[in-house]
């Protein structure tokens, strides 16, 4: 307790350079937490994201098509003949410029069935959505979710007003929750949903054929017994040929997130670790200064009957709490840092916090850090001689 009190007592005598000191630890600290929390929070975000689709989502991209291309056809019929597939949904999307009255906006125009509901987890609030007539018919009828229709109509109740895309218009039959997501935060377009065969009609970059699609499993079945099934329809469509298609499930991409997550964590915290190890130094520098100046200090407890032990523990404890008064004054801003950002981000699915593992691991590490680079210094001051450190004259 002795060393404790004397070693704040000499911090508190140097406040101007203690603070300085602290500086390295402080922002070593700051960016060990902040940068791993954020990388941390956001896959956390994007993974809860991605779960919400559903853990049946299976999404197929078609790279070759071997001159045999899918059609809207060849879909129902996989469904008819596939007890383990429930629904399958083409997908294609492209830019738009959307008009109701005098209003206008961009939007982001996806073609669908009226599968793609169910299978991407999305929740109707009025209206109804894409059916199998509105397909075929390449009927000029309209999904919008809530954004969208404040937006762009005013109102969220717009079922049966007309809004035109690139001039062609359509009808609304139907209101769907706005996506509260990270990419629709980033976005400036707007999101509407109309029947696949329309948007092919509509968009000039969008071919006929089939180049996307998503589905899902039948109740009983499991997601590797569909998955199965799709490949091997896909197999016998495209010459058994596997790199002709690609399958993934949300658990794949879920797998990568966590990996990518993972070595930005390790890249990050050996970044934030580097600096932790320069505050370290000069920790340890302005320890050896400390030493220095207090020569004739030791030298006296030494003659009173100090022992080494005595001596040692006295400037290990200063440089040990050098180092935590950074690393909690380092944690307190990443906190006040993590707080501006979720706030600025409120509007999305985004949630920054500390990360409990990551404070824990910052506070170990900077009480390593303290031991390891006060040692030296500290074992510099135990070893000085009585009579040598009273006839210092610095």
């Amino acid at each position: 307790m002795m060393a404790l009190k004397m070693a704040l007592r000499s911090i508190g005598a140097n406040k101007m350079r203690a603070g300085l000191t602290m500086l390295g630890i402080i922002i070593g600290v700051l960016a060990l937490v902040v940068l791993v929390s954020l990388v941390n929070s956001t896959t956390d975000s994007i993974t809860s994201e991605v779960s919400s689709l559903g853990s049946s989502l299976l999404t197929v991209l078609v790279k070759d098509d071997h001159g045999s291309p899918l059609k809207l056809d060849n879909l129902q019929s996989w469904i008819d003949e596939n007890p383990a597939i429930a629904a399958i949904s083409p997908y294609a999307s492209s830019n738009s410029t959307g008009k109701y009255g005098q209003e206008n906006a961009g939007f982001s125009l996806t073609g669908v069935t009226g599968d793609y509901l169910e299978i991407n987890g999305q929740k109707l609030v009025q209206g109804r959505y894409i059916n199998l007539a509105d397909v075929r018919n390449s009927s000029r009828v309209c999904v919008l979710d809530e954004t969208s229709a404040k937006d762009l109509i005013g109102f969220v109740d717009c079922i049966g007003e007309e809004v035109s895309f690139d001039g062609v218009k359509y009808k609304v039959i139907g209101v769907i929750e706005a996506e509260d997501s990270i990419a629709s935060f980033f976005s400036s377009s707007l999101n509407a949903y109309i029947p696949y065969s329309s948007l092919v009609r509509l968009s000039t970059s969008t071919g006929t054929a089939i180049t996307t699609l998503y589905a899902g499993p039948a109740d009983g079945y499991t997601v590797a017994q569909a998955e199965e099934s799709l490949k091997e329809l896909l197999l016998d469509r495209f010459d058994d040929d596997e790199d002709a298609f690609r399958i993934s499930s949300v658990n794949i991409i879920e797998e990568a997130m966590n990996k990518v997550s993972s070595a930005l964590t390790v890249l990050l915290g050996s970044i934030a670790a580097i600096s932790l190890i320069v505050g370290g130094i000069g920790i340890m520098n302005i320890m050896l200064v400390t030493v220095t100046e207090r020569t004739r200090e030791i030298g006296i407890r030494k003659a009173i009957g100090a022992s080494h032990r005595t001596i040692l523990v006295q400037f290990l404890i200063e440089a040990v709490m050098l180092c935590m008064m950074g690393c909690a004054l380092g944690i307190f801003f990443s906190w006040a840092i993590l707080q501006i950002v979720s706030i600025i981000t409120i509007d999305t699915s985004l949630s920054f916090h500390l990360q409990g593992n990551v404070v824990l691991w910052s506070v170990i590490f900077c009480f390593v850090i303290g031991l390891v680079f006060g040692l030296y210094p500290a074992n510099k001051a135990a070893k000085m001689k009585p009579i040598d450190a009273l006839h210092y004259g610095g």
